[in-house]
């Protein structure tokens, strides 16, 4: 979108004086009578004629031009860009043992889980996103960063028996919490995705999402797997995991009051696909707030104004040159 703008428009004062000088010149303007019909003749051709009646329009366009200059013109180019305020998100993955079981196939939970993070934080192009995973123990494996790729190959490097086995719901939303607290992000987010019961730990998950609600995080809280019997692994071996059919359950219960409590929502993952929708619909739950920014450049047109003068103004005095040429040819 663009416009003109006149800084200097007091100048439109001086536009009155151009006829006002031509009237002026035309009154002192001497007339000499022919001394035969042959010059009358020779002045009317039109190519004299052209000369003679366009050298006044060229002084008179390089004037109202030199006015025009004055005026400061100048082209104003609006952009209207819209800027998007990212969101604080923390992932808190759950990297202990029972997210190895194969309820999932042909893939365990683990697997699952780090593929819809993965496409969850490449979904999310303008938030700060940070990473914490947790067993019997939490750890932040990213603190919080704008570089996507970084937060997604750490992602993809989880692993179970990186920390000691247990489930420690609690600690891992404390640790996030902890992570969220000094930002003023007009939005923070827990993302805690586990597929069991809070059984180790110095902190009650309740307690973490008190103080959670506290900060102003919301918490969306997952719970992945089926209840019942799966495949778990109990052992290692040289060969891999060594699987039993162990009970497993998720505590929907506590899942849901700490969402609750924090203003977020729980959500349960009973497939892969289920996982897929899940993610998606935190995605459009947690949209980023879109504001406006206007920029205006201005581009000034005096330069070309005053080239177009200096041109008008060649052109008046070529006209001279060569209408008095013809004078003397004739």
């Amino acid at each position: 979108m663009s416009a003109l703008s006149f800084t200097g428009w007091p100048y439109l004062a001086l536009l009155p004086l151009i006829p006002l000088g031509w009237w002026w010149a035309a009154r002192r303007r001497v007339r000499v009578p022919y001394p035969g019909t042959s010059l009358l003749r020779s002045a009317a051709r039109p190519s004299r004629w052209i000369w003679w009646y366009w050298q006044p329009a060229w002084r008179s366009a390089a004037l109202v031009l030199i006015l025009l200059a004055l005026l400061q013109p100048q082209r104003l180019f609006q952009r209207v860009e819209e800027v998007t305020e990212g969101i604080a998100i923390i992932l808190v993955v759950d990297i202990s043992s029972s997210m190895l079981a194969e309820d999932f196939r042909p893939q365990n939970r683990l697997a699952i889980a780090k593929r819809e993070v993965q496409r969850f934080i490449e979904g999310r192009e303008s938030d700060w996103i940070g990473l914490v995973s947790f067993s019997g123990e939490a750890l932040t494996v990213i603190p919080g960063t704008l570089d996507h790729d970084l937060v997604v190959k750490a992602v993809e490097q989880l692993d179970v028996g990186q920390l000691r086995d247990g489930t420690a719901i609690g600690v891992a939303l404390a640790t996030a919490a902890n992570r969220l607290r000094g930002l003023e992000s007009s939005s923070k987010v827990v993302v805690l995705l586990t597929d069991g019961d809070n059984n180790s730990g110095t902190i009650a998950p309740l307690d973490a999402a008190g103080a959670a609600e506290a900060l102003g995080i919301r918490v969306y809280t997952v719970g992945i797997g089926r209840d019942g019997v799966a495949p778990v692994p109990i052992a290692r071996t040289a060969y891999g995991y060594q699987y039993a059919n162990v009970q497993v359950r998720v505590n929907d219960e506590l899942l849901q009051s700490i969402a609750d409590g924090t203003g977020g929502l729980y959500f349960r993952a009973t497939d892969p696909e289920a996982l897929g929708r899940i993610y998606r619909r935190i995605d459009e739950l947690e949209t980023a707030p879109i504001r406006e920014v206007r920029t205006v450049d201005r581009v000034a047109l005096r330069p070309e104004l005053l080239w177009l003068a200096v041109g008008a103004l060649l052109l008046e005095l070529a006209g001279a040159a060569t209408r008095g040429l013809r004078m003397l040819q004739v």
